[in-house]
């Protein structure tokens, strides 16, 4: 990646001159005058035609051989649209991406591809792995992802990889989000970016990369990222502090990075709110609620061509995470007198503080083969992994009573809830063979054995009950062909196995007859099962001449032995239970297409899914309409699964007015969802409606090195919500006042982000 490939061949050896090939015929793009030299860092380079088959680092697979509807974006499409997070931009690009708002940050959303989910909200059972330059980011407590701790300006591509690929191991149910950073090779000079707008947002952002050493094969990036606002409602601040830094070593034979990510953030949400709360979106049901997140993560990797033939490449890595959250929640019983045992709680709320801090540390090890079978152009890919947890939970509750404004204030002192240690232990062996039968047919079959053990030891000493020990194994398999009958069209199948095993949060909070208050209470419960995803898909994907390409795929998931938080009093108390519910399904179709009309571009990107449960069920569900008197719904196969929008459909324009000034425009419209609580999809208040948001991005080129931009979010300024949930709204007195006597079941609404306003300046240097 380091050098020109001009004038390399000749004088370089057989080696060299092999690596130089594969980079030629597996990557296939340029950086200004900058081939890739090393292959195994194709995913760092501006234009992406490698598709990362595997979490470390390797050759990857061709787009062409690969059997899925693989989607990749890079650099230069976050540096266009220049949405406020990364949660923004999956939003509105990939297909089957589709974002909720049950935590009421931006920075905080429930990531869902395809019905499968990544969210920081431990309350959600997780369906999709996510990798960071090869080390699996899901949280050690809980698999969770923290969508702020990496700033977008550090990425070099994010590559979205669908099915069970059982080769990226736990939690691979609907699919694996991979993210690359940059590197200083590739990032030469730097940046300053400025910005400001609605609420009060401002943010500063830098990176700087280049080469260092006589001979170039020093390379450095850094990039730091400051933003705080006072958020779009009431009692809706953040503050995120970002950075990321990488330096590298690099000849056509080896490649070393060692990089740290670090963050300080603190986030604010404002809850779901009632529909009878909608004359005014920005008002806090509830308040104060907050997370502070913070993270050091260190990072390892490398890749050495032992020969023509082999390729081995490594990571290591140390992450220490820390969550504080505070959170206000009613105390349904609070106020009330019981018939026969009088007052039984006088305490309107319950404030909860809760800790989590926890360290992960794994290693990786993997080998690429290149040669021959059966005559045949191979390559064999083979690998280990190991991923450890060490994690230390805390909580604490409160009494509190309500302001007018339904903010708490503490009427006691914190009591001790909680005090546990949890330990993760997950590893694996895999491999993975593709083999070119032809020209125009390629065979891949892909394998792991994961080995999960989860342990959980009470230190308070009253709860002798929670210490266990459980361990979860599966050998999961995978196959695909690929047929080429052009260099233009790629026809594909694929059948693949993946699995998740139940967390620590999980595991202590499985019992109907005691609910768990989240973040959670841990108790002794019932043991859950593993859960197993088998994926089927068929899709082809072709272009057009130079401008045009299109990709159409249908796919369907079967889980056994599915887990679902259950919400057993919605939001008054934010508690539930997780549960086995036997077989879900979720199934599809996907179609994207892309062109360019002289200086118009045009992408469009629509998806059906139907999430759908497969066995019948008894859920306890109090507020649905359809509850019996004991609280308890029955759940028939085929009722939809709640959040998951039906239909989506993604557009986006790009403009160029002239060489120096752009527009472009991403429209997002999503069908209506069953809230949560309503599994039986009979409550009588029906969807959370569906919804359409039009965005806005302009640059303009002052000079050489100074840019001007600007982004409108939602045009429209339409009042949406993306999420919902049944409960009891409990503020039914004048003006929203408390009335716990005379609670009122609801549908309460996650709603996005009013219409918003920013622009600033970015000033470059080489």
């Amino acid at each position: 990646m380091r050098h020109a490939v001009a004038g390399l061949l000749p004088g370089l050896p057989s080696r060299r001159k092999i690596v130089v090939m594969f980079a030629i015929s597996f990557v296939a793009c340029r950086s200004g005058q900058v081939r890739a030299v090393n292959p195994a860092e194709a995913m760092e380079l501006p234009a992406i035609e490698v598709i990362g088959t595997t979490p470390l680092a390797g050759l990857g697979s061709p787009i062409r051989d690969v059997a899925g509807n693989a989607q990749v974006f890079t650099r230069k499409d976050l540096a266009v649209q220049r949405q406020g997070n990364l949660a923004e931009f999956l939003e509105q690009n990939p297909t089957s991406v589709t974002v909720n708002s049950a935590q009421g940050n931006p920075f905080q959303p429930d990531i869902s591809f395809r019905g499968f989910t990544a969210s920081p909200l431990l309350g959600l059972p997780q369906g999709l792995s996510v990798f960071q330059d090869g080390v699996r980011i899901n949280e050690a407590f809980g698999d969770v992802v923290n969508w702020d701790l990496l700033p977008q300006s550090a990425i070099s591509s994010i590559q979205l990889i669908p099915g069970s690929n059982p080769v990226f191991g736990l939690n691979t149910l609907g699919g694996a989000l991979a993210i690359y950073t940059k590197s200083g090779a590739q990032n030469p000079g730097g940046t300053v970016e400025v910005s400001s707008g609605s609420s009060r947002r401002k943010s500063v952002e830098f990176e700087q990369g280049g080469k260092a050493g006589a001979g170039g094969n020093l390379d450095y990036f850094f990039t730091g990222n400051y933003s705080k606002d006072n958020g779009w409602a009431d009692h809706n601040p953040s503050k995120v502090q970002q950075f990321f830094g990488k330096v590298g070593y690099q000849t056509g034979a080896t490649d070393l990075d060692i990089s740290l990510s670090a963050a300080d953030n603190t986030l604010q949400g404002t809850q779901t709110l009632p529909v009878s709360f909608s004359s005014n979106i920005r008002q806090a049901y509830t308040y104060p609620d907050s997370n502070r997140n913070q993270l050091g993560f260190l990072t390892v990797k490398g890749s050495h061509f032992v020969n023509e033939q082999l390729l081995v490449s490594g990571n290591l890595y140390y992450r220490h995470y820390k969550n504080s959250g505070f959170s206000s929640n009613v105390n349904g019983n609070g106020g009330q007198a019981d018939a026969a045992a009088g007052p039984v709680d006088m305490a309107q709320a319950r404030n909860n503080r809760s800790e989590i801090d926890q360290t992960g540390y794994g290693l990786g090890l993997q080998m690429t083969l290149l040669g021959q079978l059966a005559g045949k152009k191979n390559q064999l890919v083979m690998g280990a992994s190991g991923d450890f947890g060490d994690a230390r939970f805390t909580q604490a509750n409160q009494d509190a009573e309500f302001t007018p404004t339904r903010g708490t204030v503490a009427i006691g002192d914190f009591q001790q809830a909680t005090d546990a240690k949890t330990r993760n232990s997950y590893s694996g062996i895999f491999f993975s063979d593709a083999l070119s039968m032809s020209e125009r047919w390629t065979l891949t079959l892909s394998g792991r054995y994961n080995l999960a053990r989860i342990s959980i030891a009470d230190q308070t000493g009253d709860a002798p009950k929670l210490n266990g020990d459980h361990q979860f194994s599966r050998f999961n398999p995978a196959i695909g062909v690929n047929y080429n009958p052009t260099s233009k069209l790629t026809i594909y199948a694929s059948y693949s196995e993946g699995m998740r095993t139940p967390t620590p949060v999980e595991l202590t909070c499985a019992d109907p007859d005691a609910p768990c208050q989240l973040p959670n209470n841990f108790i002794a419960d019932p043991a859950l099962k593993k859960v197993v995803s088998r994926t089927l898909e068929f899709g082809a994907r072709g272009k057009f001449g130079t401008e045009s390409q299109w990709s159409a795929a249908l796919y369907r998931t079967d889980l056994d032995d599915d887990i679902q938080f259950i919400s057993s009093n919605g939001v008054a108390t934010n508690a539930g239970y997780f549960q086995n519910v036997g077989k879900t399904r979720r199934q599809g179709l996907e179609l994207s297409a892309s062109t360019r009309f002289g200086a118009l571009g045009v992408s469009a990107h629509y998806s059906f899914i139907d999430a759908a449960f497969q066995s019948p069920f008894a859920e306890s569900s109090p507020n649905n309409s359809a509850a019996d008197a004991n609280g308890v719904i029955q759940v028939k196969p085929g009722k939809q699964i709640p959040g998951i929008p039906r239909h989506s459909f993604k557009l986006r324009l790009d403009y160029d007015m002239n060489e120096k000034w752009s527009v472009g425009a991403n429209g997002v419209l999503n069908s209506a969802i069953f809230a949560r609580g309503d599994e039986n999809n009979s409550d009588k208040q029906g969807k959370v409606p569906g919804y359409g948001v039009i965005n806005l991005d302009t640059s303009y080129k002052i000079s050489r090195d100074l840019e001007f931009f600007a982004r409108v979010n939602n045009l429209l300024d339409k009042r949406y919500a993306n999420f919902g949930i049944l409960g009891r709204n409990y503020f039914n007195g004048p003006g929203h006042a408390y009335d716990a006597a005379n609670p009122a079941i609801e549908q309460f609404r996650g709603y996005g982000a009013p219409r918003g306003i920013w622009a600033g300046l970015r000033y470059s240097w080489k």
